[in-house]
Formats: structure tokens, sequence, C-alpha cells
């Protein structure tokens, strides 16, 4: 089962997406949108392209796990996007996924130009990497 993962920003979008067994997650794409609806349709395309099952989007919570504005943003567009695709859509505790993203980056000596986009979609993909280690580890301990 494929799952997609969203790095949600005010102007860009980063993914990721697992992999077929939905173990392993990758950095898949980033693109900059105009609009929420611009933003919408194009998740969904990707969403219905890659025969994702499920949606992970990311929660930017504050450090002492309120929501903000960012999440009440991230919510709503979740809300919205479950409402057209054929997907089951979660939010997910994304703090610090930004941070690490860049971190990341930097060790790996990647330009400044190559990290503002590269960043988002690490991002998504570390995001999506600790819902699908925290959900295999929910199903292990049911067993």
């Amino acid at each position: 089962m494929r799952v997609l993962g969203i790095d949600l920003g005010e102007k860009r979008i980063g993914l990721a997406l697992s992999d077929a067994m939905g173990i392993l997650a990758s950095p898949f794409e980033v693109f900059e949108y105009e609009s929420k609806e611009e933003a919408l349709r194009r998740v969904g395309e990707v969403v219905k392209r890659e025969r994702v099952k499920e949606v992970v989007v990311g929660l930017p919570l504050r450090m002492d796990g309120s929501p903000g504005p960012q999440a009440e943003a991230a919510k709503a567009f979740a809300a919205a996007l479950e409402e057209m695709v054929e997907a089951a859509v979660i939010c997910w505790d994304e703090r610090l996924t930004s941070v690490q993203a860049q971190r990341a980056l930097l060790e790996g000596n990647v330009s400044r130009a190559g990290r503002r986009m590269r960043a988002d979609m690490v991002a998504a993909a570390l995001l999506l990497q600790s819902y699908l280690d925290a959900r295999r580890e929910r199903e292990g301990s049911r067993q």
C-alpha cells in the first residue's frame, strides 16, 4: 500500500512517497502553487496516478504541542483533500522535520538554491517515515 507524505507550505508543497509495501519513504517531488485549489488538484493527481491509499499531511504544531494558524490551515487542507480523493487522509505531527531536512542537506553539501527546493521533499520524507515507523510499531504491538 503506497502512502503519500505532504509537507504543506504557504507557497510550496513537498511530497514523499512510500514504497509499495508502505515501509520506506522517499522524497518524491516539490511544486509551487498559487491557490489552495491548485494545490489540492495537483496532490489529487499524484494520489490517483501513484495509486496512493493513504495520505499523511504534516501538522505543524508548536513546540508545546498546541495548534497554531498553520496547523489549522493544514487540517483544513487535509479535510478538503479527503473529500476529493479515494484515500484516507491523516494529519501527523511534523515538528522539527524542516530543521532535520535542512541539517541533512547541509551535511550533504547541497547548494543553497538546491536546499530551498529539496528541503520540502526531504521534510515530507522525514514526516512520512516517522508515520510509517509508528504505524509498523503499533501493528507489531497488536500481535
